[in-house]
């Protein structure tokens, strides 16, 4: 894994732990806070950012939801939340 991924899935984990507790973060939101620019490029993170949450899903760390419900990450299309698993 590289130091980019790592990046994304402490993002990830870090804005979770800004939320309270059973609630989620759009990949959106983590893409914003890794990119700070003014700009659009964000919009480049969100599959990095959908794939590091895939990741964490696999250990258990998170869950991948869409109308706040489990889904599995490589299948889900469409608008994703994410949350921590408990």
């Amino acid at each position: 894994m590289s130091g980019g991924d790592r990046d994304l899935e402490d993002a990830v984990l870090g804005l979770l732990d800004q939320r309270a507790p059973g609630k989620s973060v759009c990949p959106s939101d983590v893409a914003r806070a890794v990119d700070r620019s003014a700009g659009e490029g964000w919009r480049e993170l969100m599959e990095p950012v959908r794939r590091a949450a895939a990741r964490l899903a696999a250990r258990g760390l998170v869950e991948i939801t869409q109308h706040g419900s489990p889904v599995d990450p490589d299948t889900a299309r469409g608008p994703i939340r994410i949350r921590r698993t408990g």
